[in-house]
């Protein structure tokens, strides 16, 4: 577990280093293509803005959303420094909105599901002690509120942030998961023209003009999952099986434990072949190119693990039912930490369209850490098919 331990920090290095650096207030148009996916804060807004009350002349935002991402944060604001706040997410795919107000919290889900990979017109406006969500000028969603302890007028300012929240998130009514793999664009943010405040570590990132589902490794990052918070065993028989569909080259996954590590790479060959390598700690193995596969089936037995029903690594000292039970590290995309192994890795590059541990699928949102330039719920549908 020390060399779990020893991982993780080298893995979560850059992010904590990060979360102590303040934002440096670098300028960002909010009426542009805003993409949401790729930060460093699970919580921390991606953007935010603020403004006087006095200043407000509209009590309506509207922009153009899309995603596949059934889960997350996508719109928030402010008064009183937070004490009254609002929060726009999805939850199965449909909208929910939260609001905390003096001795009031409420939560509220209901519309359409938004995550089908389509551009939806999305509109928040106030009226009066109501909040109304249109989307593509349909009202899909009314919030009412009313606090007798709440003030009737309004000082001091507004702060609207987006991709997450500007206030603890024990405030939840209702929690979920922050993390959003969306696209913004051509917001409207009541009647302010001024730039959003982005951290400088920030990198804006183009979205894909299309779209399909899948989780998408651009030929860097990786996604790292602890096997002891994964499902487990059924039956021995069975063992532990991934499985992972999609189109890539590259290295398709890594196992480590102290003293153990084993690599599954996919190099390419040509258009309809490629080169399976399986590496381990001690010595390498070469095993001959089979049609590329469609699928990938990954099985891990008591003694031994095998792909594409083929066995691979053979050992008696080694119980990898116990391993995978206490915890080793499953990353999907490369090796993490930083040994000549993974300072020399292949990364993947391409489409995982699913990837099912024991049959259940895996979202890389609820990885134990994922490099921000992966995205977890969409691939383009064509390698190079971005916005700019």
């Amino acid at each position: 577990m020390n060399y779990l331990k020893e991982v993780v920090i080298l893995l979560l290095t850059p992010y904590l280093i990060l979360l102590c650096r303040r934002v440096s207030g670098e300028q960002i148009s909010g009426k542009g293509v805003i993409n949401l996916a790729h930060r460093q804060s699970k919580w921390t807004p991606l953007m935010q803005t603020s403004a006087n009350l006095s200043d407000i002349t509209s009590i309506r935002s509207f922009f153009e959303f899309r995603t596949l991402d059934p889960e997350g944060a996508v719109f928030y604001g402010d008064t009183k420094e937070g004490q009254d706040w609002f929060v726009l997410s999805l939850r199965d795919g449909i909208p929910e909105m939260q609001i905390g107000k003096a001795d009031i919290l409420v939560s509220v889900k209901g519309g359409r599901k938004l995550n089908d990979g389509a551009w939806h017109l999305l509109e928040l406006r106030s009226e009066g002690k109501f909040v109304v969500l249109e989307v593509n000028n349909s009202v899909e969603l009314i919030v009412g509120l009313h606090s007798k302890l709440a003030e009737d007028e309004l000082t001091g300012k507004i702060r609207l942030a987006l991709g997450g929240m500007l206030v603890d998130k024990q405030k939840l009514f209702h929690p979920f998961e922050p993390e959003m793999d969306a696209c913004i664009r051509g917001g409207h943010w009541l009647n302010l023209s001024t730039p959003w405040d982005a951290d400088s570590t920030w990198e804006p990132r183009p979205c894909f003009s299309e779209i399909k589902k899948g989780s998408y490794f651009p030929g860097t990052g990786v996604a790292v999952f602890n096997t002891s918070d994964l499902p487990g065993l059924k039956t021995e028989e069975a063992g532990i099986t991934v499985e992972i569909f999609g189109s890539w080259t590259g290295t398709t996954l890594s196992l480590q434990s102290t003293g153990f590590e084993y690599v599954l790479r996919e190099l390419e060959a040509n258009k309809d072949v490629k080169e399976v390598q399986l590496g381990l700690k001690e010595g390498s193995e070469s095993v001959a190119p089979p049609h590329e596969p469609a699928t990938l089936t990954f099985n891990i037995l008591k003694h031994s693990l095998v792909v594409n029903s083929k066995p691979k690594l053979e050992t008696e000292s080694l119980d990898f039912f116990s391993m995978w039970k206490n915890g080793m590290l499953l990353t999907f995309g490369g090796v993490p930490g930083d040994s000549e192994e993974a300072k020399n890795t292949h990364y993947l590059r391409g489409c995982l369209e699913k990837i099912l541990v024991q049959g259940q699928v895996m979202d890389l949102d609820r990885a134990l850490y994922k490099h921000t330039v992966v995205s977890s719920h969409s691939c383009p549908t064509e390698a190079m098919n971005e916005l700019t």
